[in-house]
């Protein structure tokens, strides 16, 4: 069987203290860049998808464009308009 020991309390507890401060200098310095780098990206990807979506034109030229013409018919409604009048 093992017996409980100070040296290895010791041991135990700057394993802790070393895990815990290296993920704390982790999140502190290294996940920033990594969290930069990752919208520099999405901010290129959205500024690229941005400009393909923009017509390309001469600086200050308007265009309109006009919705083409809609044959427009009026559904035939069998339906009967029923007035409902509330009771006391």
């Amino acid at each position: 069987m093992y017996e409980a020991s100070m040296t290895g309390l010791i041991k135990t507890l700057a394993i802790i203290f070393l895990i815990y401060y290296s993920f704390k200098i982790i999140a502190r310095y290294i996940l920033p860049i990594f969290i930069k780098r990752t919208m520099n990206k999405m901010e290129d990807k959205f500024k690229a998808q941005q400009e393909a979506q923009q017509p390309q034109g001469k600086v200050g030229e308007t265009t309109i464009d006009k919705a083409p013409r809609t044959n427009s018919k009026k559904k035939n409604d069998s339906s009967e308009y029923i007035d409902y009048e509330e009771v006391d």
